[in-house]
């Protein structure tokens, strides 16, 4: 500016706002701001040449890069390795806090399932399959019976 003696520090911040603005932008010079600040609504040409930017890709585009995809969609290696916590669910019940510290060893809980319905697998809280339980090498497991479908799983979840 021509007279920067006398900047106000209101003035002084609203041209280092428009710096931050314009540098971001890639194309700014102090004739632009300048311009700015002047109360010009135009900025001047730049000095040096800008270099093209390259078009951003919307989201859900295809990439450019060769990925392999199956018959399900995109290639989801990047996922495989993260933990979730599966647990099986053989039947829930409400109680009150008297209740529940009146508890002790040999007390006997009643839940809401009938004996021999199939248990709920659960993958972090959701739904996903029913099963039974069976003894595999002296330990517990579960045989799936009925695998909930992923378009079930994911009406549940809205």
């Amino acid at each position: 500016m021509a007279d920067e003696e006398n900047v106000t520090p209101e003035e002084q911040a609203l041209a280092d706002e428009w710096a931050a603005a314009l540098s971001e932008a890639g194309d700014a010079s102090q004739d632009d701001i300048d311009a700015l600040m002047a109360g010009n609504a135009a900025p001047a040409a730049p000095a040096a040449p800008v270099a093209p930017r390259a078009p951003m890709e919307e989201f859900g585009m295809s990439p450019k890069a060769p990925t392999i995809a199956g018959l399900e969609g995109p290639n989801l290696d990047v996922i495989l390795d993260i933990p979730v916590t599966i647990s099986m669910e053989v039947g829930h019940t409400d109680i009150n806090i008297r209740n529940l510290l009146q508890l002790n060893q040999g007390s006997v809980i009643e839940l809401d399932r009938l004996a021999g319905e199939p248990l709920d697998v659960m993958v972090n809280g959701t739904l996903i399959a029913h099963g039974e339980v069976v003894v595999v090498n002296e330990k517990f497991g579960i045989r799936l019976t009925d695998v909930i479908s992923p378009s079930e799983r994911i009406k549940k979840l809205r």
